[in-house]
């Protein structure tokens, strides 16, 4: 699911994608809501929170919420240039070089989260989990098109409503447009997103309650086993 790009994947890859990345987005953002109160990949959120602040002169955390976004950006900047110097060198598996990054970069958030207890705890685990979620679904969005955003719910809600809008029309016999070739996977696809990323933000609570900071260090490890079967197949496949 790391390895073929744009045309050369298939429905079943991106909803394999979906369901594995969305779920462990989903897991570490609403953990990360439950224990300190910020969502790590929610710009919109992030964005609004910035706007009240700034609106109301609060000028301490409006700097934290553009922190927030600045640091997301800068995931997805750090992300993009991976993957760009890596298809200019032909390296196989750039993609997964990424999620491995992400998976090296989560583990000492986790130990910080169990360990740490200083006042700046919360600013170390939200900027570094909004990092690692601009990382992830800048590499997710470049591998599959923008079919696949891990973290981008408005988004892919947003897109479901078009979906839905042209099973519609051609129910009503008035597709003219060429929209209908693919609609229903395109649909099956966003619907799936949304539900692991839903799912995995349940269970990350729930298990966080139980163990708190292992749920990183769990995260941390379930995507280092993806990034490194995904880097197997990619030196087995070749150049």
């Amino acid at each position: 699911m790391l390895i073929h790009q744009g045309a050369a994947r298939n429905e079943r890859i991106d909803v394999f994608l979906a369901f594995w990345l969305a779920g462990i987005a989903g897991a570490l953002n609403a953990a990360a809501f439950y224990a300190i109160g910020f969502f790590a990949a929610n710009m919109t959120g992030n964005v609004s929170a910035l706007s009240d602040h700034v609106a109301t002169l609060q000028g301490r955390a409006s700097l934290f919420y553009l922190s927030i976004v600045l640091v997301f950006i800068l995931g997805s900047t750090v992300s993009s240039l991976i993957i760009n110097a890596g298809r200019r060198r032909g390296i196989g598996g750039i993609y997964a070089w990424c999620i491995l990054l992400e998976a090296l970069l989560l583990a000492p958030l986790g130990l910080a989260d169990l360990f740490v207890t200083a006042l700046w705890r919360v600013e170390i685990l939200i900027l570094g989990l909004a990092f690692l979620m601009g990382l992830q679904n800048a590499t997710v969005t470049r591998i599959s098109d923008a079919r696949v955003r891990t973290t981008h719910v408005s988004g892919m809600a947003t897109d479901i409503g078009i979906e839905i809008a042209v099973a519609i029309d051609i129910l009503r016999g008035r597709d003219v447009s060429g929209e209908a070739a693919g609609n229903r996977a395109k649909l099956r696809l966003h619907l799936y997103t949304i539900l692991a990323f839903g799912s995995g933000g349940v269970a990350g609570v729930l298990v966080y309650q139980s163990v708190g900071g292992v749920l990183l260090l769990a995260a941390s490890l379930l995507l280092l086993v993806i990034a490194l079967d995904a880097l197997r197949r990619a030196r087995k496949a070749g150049p």
